[in-house]
């Protein structure tokens, strides 16, 4: 009997797991839920991106740059024009500026000069949504009439490029040997005099600010499109034509616009190494 009942608890607890076997250990127990797949999930080829089609649109796009698209040439000089326009601008007010500061010691100067470290670092599209407010119908400039046109784009990026080269002119400035402007005034040499020696000893890292200034605006399309509008032939731009092209699905007018956009900052960069070079030479 005892053989019995033992032999059907082993057959009772073998109906009641199923009668399956375990799937690890080869022997009944307990019923587990299959884990769903950890693995990443693979694209399927329709849309993974072939290699081909990006070479292909790459090609493309470098047709359109060098055979002067009438579209992608009409926003580069848009682009040229504004940011061009608004680093003269800020050539004007900033240079005069950062050199005073590097010269001058005057109440409420470090002061200035916070306010000018601020501003070097504020986001574009703040300054988008300033300069908009302004703009608008409703602001205190609104009967102007520059929104969504390139003076209200020139005057944004004019904000953005001011304190950048304000802040690298007052930069190389300071960087001149304080003795020098010393023993210049010794010799006899008026005020405005020793300052221009100094400028001129301050060149290469003025040239530097323009660069820099003129690389912060370029490349920027928050501010741009916020008081541009991004409207097709009248305030259209590099940087907010990529972006509308790119969402478009316009992958060969985008990467050109991008090209072209590359191109600029590598002449700036270049720029900026050789100026370096043939002060350090010096």
């Amino acid at each position: 009997m005892t053989g019995g009942r033992r032999a059907f608890g082993r057959s009772e607890g073998r109906a009641g797991n199923g009668g399956a076997s375990h799937p690890w250990k080869g022997e009944a127990g307990p019923m587990r839920r299959a884990s769903p797949s950890r693995e990443t999930p693979v694209l399927s080829p329709e849309r993974r991106p072939a290699i081909e089609d990006i070479l292909t649109t790459l090609w493309t796009a470098l047709q359109r740059l060098f055979t002067g698209d009438p579209e992608l040439l009409g926003i580069v000089l848009l682009s040229l024009r504004v940011s061009g326009t608004a680093l003269l601008l800020s050539t004007l007010l900033g240079i005069p500026l950062g050199v005073v500061l590097g010269l001058k010691r005057f109440l409420g100067r470090r002061a200035v000069i916070a306010l000018l470290y601020t501003g070097m670092g504020l986001p574009p599209v703040v300054v988008g949504l300033v300069v908009y407010l302004l703009l608008s119908h409703s602001g205190p400039l609104g009967a102007l009439g520059w929104l969504f046109t390139p003076k209200a784009m020139v005057l944004a990026q004019t904000i953005i490029a001011f304190p950048v080269v304000a802040g690298f002119t007052m930069a190389a400035v300071l960087g001149v040997e304080p003795a020098l402007r010393t023993q210049i005034l010794s010799l006899g040499a008026t005020d405005w005099q020793a300052a221009w020696t100094v400028v001129r000893q301050a060149r290469t890292g003025i040239v530097v600010a323009l660069v820099a200034g003129f690389g912060s605006i370029i490349s920027e399309v928050g501010a741009v499109m916020l008081v541009g509008g991004n409207i097709a032939g009248s305030t259209r731009v590099l940087t907010t034509a990529i972006v509308l092209e790119t969402r478009r699905g316009n992958l060969e007018l985008a990467m050109a616009l991008g090209l072209v956009l590359l191109l600029i900052a590598l002449f700036l960069n270049g720029l900026v190494l050789w100026l370096q070079g043939r002060s350090i030479e010096r």
